[in-house]
């Protein structure tokens, strides 16, 4: 091992010339990784650290559809030190008669201990006591999104379900705001006081009511969940405190970071190519060097180790350069970052994004460096010094095994680092068949460019450029490989994105209604149907009953444990009724009209399976305080893609006789109808909350859109590892290009021809780049959308031709750059030069 490090050590004195493809490929993908690394890091110890501020209290009970009984709410004061009750809703805010002055929001409604935790930011920096209004009038704080909607500022009058409020400062920052999920209008904050007594909280009406506590010092929280779990046991009670305050934020969060560090794998694979390519190049100029001391009697071990221990000391440096860039990138915004967040965050190097970012790095350089490395163990002294090569393109069983074990390594500490086996797997299996994809077509490029070449007899540039192309020097496969992988990336994104605002944009409202009426009471159910009959714009009305409920139960099991962490699961559910069935029934039968026996209960087909439910299996329902057990007597093919109505539960109507509800109804119009019957509606029934579909339809598409910016920025930086690998790709070929271009125009090519000859050689094997990389971004896009999301894929030409123009244009610059010395060398000097 003396003997090695000593020749390492020597060998390393040469510096860095002819490694900064590799170092620049290190660098680039472990900086991605740590960048995305150090930002979820930092989100997620927000989450935890102000766990108790984002919840709103050490721990909260929230109830659905009613508030806490004296009897429940006394057994959760004796086990708090201070208390505070919010309840939340939607509901219509409005300045006039005109449907433009109205808006939907998400009101808040609290008491005065509001907020238990954390500050609440107004402008003007009010009290929550300015809730108390003015001239007997109540208060409301607005957020600005909606004061700037209706025209409104402090000072002036609002109405909220029929009741006058006046407005006292805008919202700049809520402290609760995180846990509350995806909302679809923005926030307003009125008293508790104001709104009790009227029809915003009618029995039957949809809200939430969260009753947040501090705890006394010393408070056990596991303890006092399962006392609360034992005591609230049947009143469909939630419970959630401030060791995991925003399970949804947490679970996005966690997904998309570790989407986007496997994403940046796919950087730091491309780079891999990069990586190959440079110790194939390295070991081919050191063959003099091993030959030499092959002949002064140093063991094939001693010179592999020697060469190892080189690489070891110029990935370090790559991965150490990578963490650097990483954790300046990410310093350098850190500004941009935490003001763009709804929680205060702030960014801290840790080592654990560190750690893992560099263990990926060293990980993937071992996996591609070892089969070029390899070719050392075959060399010999004399074939060496005869300039013979080995002859072997397969590597010795040994590297092959290590790889193996180096890929099965890979694969489990990326599934243990993000803790998704499923989109790991998927993820890394896609890179795997990418890459496989791209060496086909690579392999297929050279020899339909060999057969093609009497085909541009003729045109000798085409002819040299194809020669070229099929050549046994060929670039092809580095290129194609190197650039098509990020082109990939980038192709699937587009037709992803594409695809999913293709069928929200487009497809979804064509099927849509223009509105989601909610909140409307039995006695107005008739009165609502009429007025909408008198109106001829209006093409269809759909009204059900509806509840809302959790489901605690499956066969008298705790449904999550049961059923795992099911969306059907999480929070409450819609619930309906009804005697005849709505969708076509999949399996058993549905119960008779009028029936009057032990209640029964409809699924959704596709969530049935997927929870592992079967027809006869019984399940249990909270609704309003009140466990429901229903036996499954038949599933349904509910369409959620319509956008229209669709329960995965409906149970019999004896079932849920006497239970207070609402009404839920659909309004299908166009769009130049839903201002006038929008206004007709707030004018007739105040106390209705009408959702416009297409309102939602845009949040969910800006959602989407940010998600998919998000994926394109990792995604631009293994677009960004390809083009280092074609630079180092053409500047390794620049010497062959120059004894090329001298043997052409020895046969009296001008340099316009060989010139456009390396043209088309580029541009030739960009277009195939691109070409694949669009193949396999339809191919993604198509699963994601239509077999993953059931919607219609309609592929994205648009996104194509620009992946497409991209690979042309990126291989062209690298090739171009490196074509200028060659075609200034002359003939004579450059030919002499190679014998």
């Amino acid at each position: 091992m003396g003997l090695a490090l000593t020749i390492a050590r020597r060998e390393l004195r040469a510096g860095l010339r002819g490694f900064w493809v590799m170092l620049l490929c290190l660098m680039l993908g472990v900086a991605a990784i740590a960048a995305v690394g150090l930002v979820r890091g930092a989100i997620t110890s927000a989450l935890s650290d102000q766990g108790a501020v984002l919840l709103g209290g050490d721990a909260q009970y929230e109830f659905t559809y009613r508030r806490a009984t004296p009897g429940e709410l006394d057994w959760i004061k004796s086990h708090s030190s201070a208390l505070s009750e919010v309840i939340e809703f939607r509901s219509m805010l409005s300045t006039g008669t005109d449907a433009a002055d109205r808006a939907l929001t998400q009101v808040k409604a609290v008491d005065g201990a509001y907020p238990l935790t954390g500050k609440l930011q107004l402008d003007p920096p009010v009290g929550v006591d300015a809730l108390k209004g003015e001239g007997g009038t109540p208060g409301i704080f607005l957020d600005p999104i909606l004061a700037n909607r209706l025209g409104v500022k402090p000072g002036d009058r609002v109405e909220l379900g029929g009741q006058s409020f006046v407005m006292m400062a805008e919202i700049k920052r809520v402290p609760d705001s995180t846990g509350t999920g995806f909302a679809l209008g923005p926030p307003s904050i009125v008293a508790l006081s104001a709104i009790q007594g009227t029809s915003l909280l009618a029995p039957g009406s949809l809200f939430e009511t969260e009753y947040r506590v501090s705890l006394p010092p010393g408070t056990d929280l596991a303890t006092l969940h399962r006392q609360a779990e034992s005591r609230f046991a049947d009143a469909g009670m939630r419970w959630s405190d401030r060791r995991r305050a925003a399970p949804g934020a947490q679970r996005f969060v966690d997904r998309l970071g570790s989407f986007l560090v496997l994403v940046g794998l796919a950087g730091l694979a491309v780079g891999g190519v990069g990586i190959s390519a440079t110790v194939a190049s390295w070991v081919e100029r050191k063959a003099g060097t091993i030959a030499t001391l092959r002949a002064l009697g140093a063991t094939g071990a001693t010179i592999r180790a020697a060469f190892l221990i080189q690489l070891i000391a110029l990935g370090a440096i790559g991965i150490l350069a990578g963490l650097g860039l990483g954790v300046g990138l990410v310093l350098a915004a850190s500004s941009l970052i935490e003001n763009a967040l709804p929680i205060p965050v702030a960014i801290r190097v840790t080592p654990g994004p560190l750690g893992e970012a560099a263990l990926y790095g060293a990980l993937i350089a071992a996996i591609f460096a070892l089969w070029p490395l390899s070719r050392m163990a075959a060399m010999r002294a004399a074939s060496l010094y005869r300039d013979i090569g080995d002859g072997r393109r397969f590597p010795p069983w040994p590297t092959v095994a290590i790889t193996g074990v180096l890929l099965v390594v890979l694969v489990v500490v990326s599934a243990w680092f993000s803790g998704l086996w499923g989109l790991t797997l998927a993820s890394l299996g896609g890179i795997a068949l990418a890459l496989l994809i791209l060496s086909a077509a690579a392999w297929g490029i050279r020899r339909a460019a060999r057969a093609g070449q009497h085909l541009a007899r003729g045109r000798p540039a085409l002819r040299a450029a194809l020669a070229a192309i099929g050549g046994p020097r060929s670039e092809a496969r580095s290129v194609i490989l190197s650039l098509g992988l990020g082109l990939s990336v980038l192709a699937a994104v587009g037709q992803v994105d594409s695809g999913l605002r293709s069928a929200i944009d487009q497809d979804l409202p064509k099927r849509a209604p223009a509105y989601f009426v909610i909140d409307i009471q039995p006695d107005q159910i008739d009165p609502f149907k009429a007025l909408l009959a008198k109106m001829p714009e209006v093409t269809k009305v759909e009204a059900v009953p509806m509840l809302r409920g959790v489901i605690t139960q499956i066969n008298g099991q705790n449904a999550r444990k049961v059923a795992g962490e099911h969306w059907v699961l999480r929070g409450d559910r819609g619930v309906t009724y009804s005697d005849v069935p709505r969708e076509k029934l999949t399996a058993g039968k549905w119960w008779p009209k009028n029936y009057d026996g032990p209640p029964l209960a409809s699924f959704s087909a596709k969530e049935a399976e997927e929870i592992g439910l079967k027809l006869g299996d019984n399940i249990t329902v909270n609704i309003l305080g009140r466990d429901i057990t229903a036996k499954v007597t038949s599933f349904r093919d509910v369409d959620f893609s319509t956008g229209g109505i669709g329960f995965v539960l409906t149970l019999d109507p004896a079932a849920l006789q006497g239970a207070p509800h609402t009404w839920l109804a659909t309004i299908y119009a166009p769009p130049k109808a839903e201002a006038a019957v929008m206004r007709d509606l707030a004018k007739a029934f105040p106390n209705i909350t009408a959702i416009r579909v297409r309102d939602a339809i845009e949040r969910v598409t800006d959602a989407l859109g940010a998600i998919a910016r998000a994926t394109s920025l990792a995604a631009s930086v293994t677009l960004l590892t390809g083009f280092v690998v074609l630079i180092g790709a053409a500047a390794a070929g620049e010497r062959a290009r120059a004894w090329e271009a001298a043997m052409l125009k020895t046969l009296g090519a001008t340099r316009g021809t060989i010139l456009l000859s390396f043209a088309l050689r580029s541009a030739l094997m960009g277009a195939a780049a691109g070409l694949v990389a669009v193949l396999f971004g339809g191919l993604a896009g198509w699963a994601v959308v239509d077999l993953v999301m059931g919607a219609p894929f309609h592929f994205a030409p648009w996104p194509a031709f620009l992946i497409v123009a991209g690979g042309v244009i990126a291989t062209l610059g690298a090739g171009l750059i490196f074509a200028w010395r060659p075609l200034s060398r002359r003939p004579a000097g450059e030919l002499r030069g190679s014998e």
